[in-house]
């Protein structure tokens, strides 16, 4: 159990569920009520409990977006004002997205009304490492409010580390350019590491972007790497295999075979994919195509979804579950791919899911919200009332 409730005496909210998706893959529920004393569920019940019904409707969890920008490039500001990049160089690993996230975007306040109430917002993909990820709350007045925690740190292989070489730094201009400083910098970060097993060298002697990178090599650090084609998956199949470290594959548009994915399964990695519905407006996405969600959804893996805001806008997110469906997944499927899997891959077991102990972050639909008609029409943060 993740939480224990003692002798709970405040009067506890209800919403009704007429149909509810818990967040996982299993059967949808009928005629349940959520109970929630705060921020946490304290129940599911048949039975309409003491206190105030919120709402009444189909209920899903809160989404969450895999990988955003949001908070980042923000709506109605000028494309050159955004701050997804730092451009100092190619090599950022303390860099942090939470020191760039403006809470006052707008775009948040449509995401929330659509239900998508979390985001993995990351650096963006200039650098061959970008600076460590944040989760956020879209629905906090803050940054300090927002931080529900740090998942990894942002990496990029493929085209975008190497279009890059007007900026600061050291730069590659080729795909084995970037996968060579890497390689070269994983490699004094690990001989750093031996050093100090040794006791050859003091953690005092050893420079805070070393440290970090060490972090990424003991485990501490999952790297959340951009990579798009199927070589460049698998030229980090190659990486993980030789220095060891965690890594969760972010975008793979490009892939359009199952034999890939079967490497990827064998290799242990988990997947955040998409964007779904972005226009393919580089070579490394040439075979980006909706009919390739058919090998993702086939493949056995465990993955979420992403919008990748603002190449797709955030409030959008439930729509790339269409095409899931029309590959197969049963409607509790599709929905685990913006909830429980989501919250899963971002190391996370009390959000993304309804269920006693989980946050109470969920959202009251007027109808089963893949019917065209649906629309939030009561949303819950954590407790609060956002919407309705």
């Amino acid at each position: 159990m993740l939480f224990e409730y003692h002798n709970v005496t405040s009067v506890m909210n209800s919403v009704k569920a007429t149909l509810l998706y818990d967040g996982t893959s299993r059967t949808a529920l009928k005629n349940v009520y959520v109970n929630y004393d705060g921020a946490r569920i304290v129940s599911l019940t048949r039975d309409r409990p003491e206190g105030e019904l919120i709402g009444e409707g189909v209920v899903t969890p809160a989404f969450i977006d895999g990988h955003s920008h949001i908070g980042l490039a923000r709506s109605g500001e000028p494309s050159n004002e955004e701050e997804g990049n730092e451009r100092m160089d190619s090599m950022l690993p303390l860099v942090n997205a939470i020191d760039s996230v403006y809470m006052d975007d707008f775009a948040f306040r449509e995401s929330i009304e659509h239900g998508v109430l979390y985001s993995h917002v990351m650096p963006g993909s200039g650098n061959i490492i970008g600076g460590k990820t944040v989760l956020i709350r879209n629905f906090a007045r803050d940054i300090q409010d927002a931080i529900v925690s740090q998942p990894g740190t942002k990496a990029a292989l493929g085209y975008n580390p190497r279009s890059t070489t007007e900026w600061k730094g050291t730069r590659p201009t080729t795909r084995m350019g970037a996968m060579s400083i890497f390689r070269s910098e994983l490699i004094k970060a690990r001989k750093a590491s031996v050093l100090l097993r040794k006791r050859k060298k003091t953690a005092e002697e050893i420079e805070p972007h070393q440290e970090a990178l060490m972090d990424i090599l003991s485990g501490k650090q999952t790297l959340m790497v951009h990579v798009h084609k199927e070589d460049d998956i698998v030229n980090l199949i190659n990486l993980v295999k030789e220095f060891g470290f965690k890594a969760v594959i972010n975008h793979a548009g490009d892939v359009h075979s199952k034999e890939l994915w079967e490497k990827v399964k064998r290799a242990g990695m988990n997947v955040i994919y998409g964007p779904v519905d972005a226009f393919s407006y580089k070579v490394e996405l040439k075979h980006e195509r909706w009919q390739n969600v058919r090998f993702i959804a086939e493949s056995g893996l465990k993955y979420c979804l992403m919008t990748d805001h603002p190449v797709v806008l955030q409030r959008n997110l439930f729509l790339q579950l269409r095409f899931f469906l029309r590959f197969g997944l049963s409607k509790e499927e599709a929905i685990s791919l913006i909830t429980g899997n989501a919250a899963e891959i971002l190391g996370h077991r009390d959000i993304g899911r309804l269920a006693r102990g989980c946050r109470s972050s969920f959202v009251v639909w007027n109808r089963d919200p893949f019917v065209l008609d649906a629309w939030p029409v009561t949303v819950i943060g954590e407790g609060r009332t956002l919407v309705g």
